[in-house]
């Protein structure tokens, strides 16, 4: 029997690349700058739980499906080490659970995660109010139906990888 693990992701700063300074303004304006350090210590101990969680299993020939994963092998494997330069403690553990024998697992379709990235940008980056609104809008238009597509794919990658259903005779 197979069994899927599913840890959600709580984004740090290292995570979000050029969009952590803007993310990290906005949590302390909104938040204050009190609870937002609150906030950020509770994701670090979120972090803290899984890493022990994860160094009590044995997990060779485990698959890894990293949310935003756009490559496996050579390439997958830089992804991993700009997230650990940067810092992100989800990488951090990803990187050693290879080294225990894991397996990284392209996870997402580039072309989909690339465009949801880029309308975030755009929102981020937009100055004036018709700018920001039009981002906005944009970006809450397409939101739903990118993460659907998203979703589906991870969904087809776990069930070809694992083979979790088996395929009929057809191909189908």
């Amino acid at each position: 029997m197979k069994t899927l693990i599913y840890v959600p992701i709580i984004h740090t700063s290292a995570d979000l690349g050029s969009l952590a300074s803007d993310v990290a303004k906005r949590g302390a304006a909104r938040l204050g700058e009190k609870v937002w350090q609150r906030h950020k210590e509770t994701v670090k101990g979120f972090w803290d739980s899984i890493d022990r969680y994860f160094d009590t299993l044995e997990v060779s020939n485990f698959k890894i499906y990293q949310d935003g994963m756009v490559a496996d092998g050579a390439m997958g494997q830089k992804i991993l080490e700009e997230g650990l330069k940067g810092g992100s403690k989800n990488y951090e553990i990803i990187s050693k659970l290879i080294q225990r024998g894991a397996i990284l697992v392209k996870t997402e379709d580039f072309a989909l995660v690339k465009k949801e990235r880029d309308l975030l940008l755009k929102m981020t980056a937009a100055r004036g109010l018709t700018e920001k609104l039009s981002s906005y809008l944009k970006y809450r238009l397409a939101k739903n139906k990118l993460l659907r597509e998203r979703d589906r794919f991870i969904a087809n990658r776990i069930n070809e990888t694992l083979e979790l259903v088996p395929k009929l005779r057809d191909g189908r």
